[in-house]
């Protein structure tokens, strides 16, 4: 696993864990808004000679063709494989960033600094990485741990409010599977000016919990997909829209489908399952589903990583804060679950 270091002073914590392991060179990875907004609260710690490489922003950049101009950079700096990689940026660029650093020249060490909620409290850690291909989310990938994990607050503050609300989904998303008291505690009315340490170290603490039993998703770490087989592919076909939805917005749509399902399957009450619609559309507001799209929403449900075959396997709720996993789930039940999702109304 990881080591995640919780810092006040992100500079002073970078320049510490730089001088306790020996590299090479030093390759900075930021996109276009984390080299503007992020990189003057580490700048000082970098070494003279760093490596600085910068991409596009968002997961429309999340590619293989991103990964080609990255690699050509490293490659053109000739570095080898004692380099070291920070990866400063939210859960796409670290996404993209380790996984560029795990293939380089077969694997070269890397360090994350997430600078948005979403990254700190989920992508972050677990040492999941991966890039989408042909429109599917996260369908290349690798798993491996960065050396550490750099968690400063501190980067929230350069966040917009949306992005910042993207990543409470997934902040709910632990509450929902592990944590009933948790979730129930978590406000949907000024949200946003929540202690977010206590907050992060809360939900951080939840996930490495799950993944230190089953780091390469093979049982248990599966609930932490919650939402996420309906939420990847709302995201996925909306990706080239011209409204694209955020992570956190598609997670949140997937969490009240999929809570449905748990409704219908395995024994979620209705109030729950109220009690959880109610609170993430007052959150999140209502995604406008075109009953047109459903039959692509439900090929790329059909895509999805968790499937077996052709046997599609989702983590769902008995209970708020129990979930269960490898639910099998027909195309007919996703259906119903958009349709449900589809006459819901804001209060």
């Amino acid at each position: 696993m990881e080591t995640i270091h919780f810092s006040s002073d992100i500079r002073s914590s970078l320049t510490a864990v730089l001088r306790k392991r020996a590299f090479s060179r030093l390759v900075l990875l930021t996109d276009v808004n984390t080299k503007q907004h992020c990189l003057p609260l580490i700048q000082d710690a970098l070494p003279e000679h760093t490596v600085h490489i910068t991409v596009p922003a968002g997961e429309l950049y999340k590619n293989l063709e991103t990964c080609t101009l990255i690699w050509k950079q490293m490659t053109e700096a000739v570095l080898d494989r004692s380099c070291l990689v920070v990866n400063l940026g939210g859960g796409v660029l670290g996404d993209m960033g380790g996984f560029c650093a795990s293939v380089f020249k077969r694997g070269v060490p890397f360090i994350t600094l997430p600078t948005t909620l979403l990254s700190q409290v989920d992508a972050s850690v677990g040492g999941k990485l991966g890039v989408d291909f042909m429109g599917l989310k996260n369908h290349l990938g690798t798993f491996q741990h960065p050396e550490a994990v750099l968690i400063a607050p501190a980067f929230l503050k350069t966040l917009p409010l949306r992005e910042l609300r993207s990543g409470y989904a997934e902040v709910l998303k632990h509450g929902l599977i592990r944590d009933a008291a948790y979730f129930r505690s978590l406000p949907s009315v000024h949200w946003e000016d929540q202690n977010w340490e206590q907050v992060i170290r809360h939900s951080v603490g939840i996930k490495k919990a799950v993944v230190e039993v089953d780091p390469k998703e093979t049982g248990l770490r599966k609930i932490l997909n919650f939402g996420h087989s309906i939420g990847h592919a709302v995201e996925s076909f909306y990706l080239n829209s011209p409204e694209p939805l955020l992570h956190g917005e598609a997670i949140s749509l997937g969490m009240i489908a999929e809570g449905f399902l748990s409704f219908e399957k395995i024994g979620l009450s209705f109030e729950e399952l109220n009690e959880l619609s109610t609170k993430l559309l007052q959150l999140f507001g209502k995604v406008s589903l075109d009953p047109s799209h459903l039959e692509s929403l439900l090929d790329l449900c059909a895509q999805d990583k968790k499937n077996e075959g052709s046997m599609q396997l989702f983590s769902l709720l008995p209970s708020l804060g129990n979930c269960q996993y490898n639910i099998p789930v027909t195309r007919k039940e996703i259906e119903h679950a958009l349709r449900y999702y589809q006459q819901l109304t804001l209060a």
